[in-house]
């Protein structure tokens, strides 16, 4: 059970990636004082885990509703982290998530705590993918806490990362933060890779009788 909690734990990291927020934070909270930057960061990390929590115990009905396999899910979000990890490969972390406009409004705005931090920043389509796969698996009820517990853990290090922001931005530069970046890149690109291949073989295993019924 540790490993599996510390293995979605660096599963869910690497898709957030906290790092790649930081210059857009930043931005955002330009005049912002050191208290407001403070309770922006809190209502960040809460809205990020009330989401994310919330995609994974309505993940089945989700999938359901809209009459998408789960193996269907598997694919597409494999797809999506895939094209994550190449934007944070090739540098693109500060812009990676919102567009020019959303960032326009959001400086117009007073809270930009769930919007676009939280959502679509934080708790994007990659991470909510990773979260509704996981919820569409069998899990019993000890694995389902144990997830709940990564959320809650994970909206700990988001908190951290923005509310030391200021900090991180000047211990490693922008340099330093592009260099993370492509780390988490690398390991989002590998963890896109594995559920899409994943999601691939989970479907030709699931055809593979039909067909050999039919040859029959």
């Amino acid at each position: 059970m540790i490993s599996f909690f510390f293995a979605t734990l660096g599963s869910l990291f690497s898709v957030v990636n906290p790092f790649g927020a930081v210059p857009m934070y930043l931005t955002l909270t330009n005049d912002y004082n050191r208290m407001e930057r403070a309770q922006s960061a809190r209502r960040t990390a809460m809205y990020f885990m009330i989401i994310l929590v919330v995609f994974f115990f309505a993940g089945s009905l989700i999938l359901n509703f809209f009459g998408i396999s789960l193996n269907a899910l598997r694919i597409a979000g494999g797809l999506i982290i895939v094209n994550s990890g190449y934007g944070l490969l090739n540098s693109k972390a500060e812009r990676r998530r919102i567009s020019h406009e959303i960032e326009e409004e959001a400086q117009a705005k007073e809270d930009i705590s769930f919007t676009p931090m939280a959502m679509p920043m934080l708790s994007g389509p990659g991470s909510i993918s990773l979260l509704v796969g996981l919820s569409a698996g069998e899990q019993g009820y000890t694995k389902s806490a144990l997830i709940v517990g990564v959320v809650a853990v994970m909206a700990l290090l988001v908190f951290v990362t923005l509310h030391y922001a200021p900090l991180l931005f000047r211990l490693l530069g922008r340099a330093g933060l592009s260099a993370l970046s492509r780390i988490m890149g690398f390991l989002v690109m590998a963890i896109g890779i594995q559920l899409l291949l994943f999601g691939l073989v989970s479907l030709v295993g699931d055809i593979w009788p039909q067909v050999e019924m039919m040859r029959k």
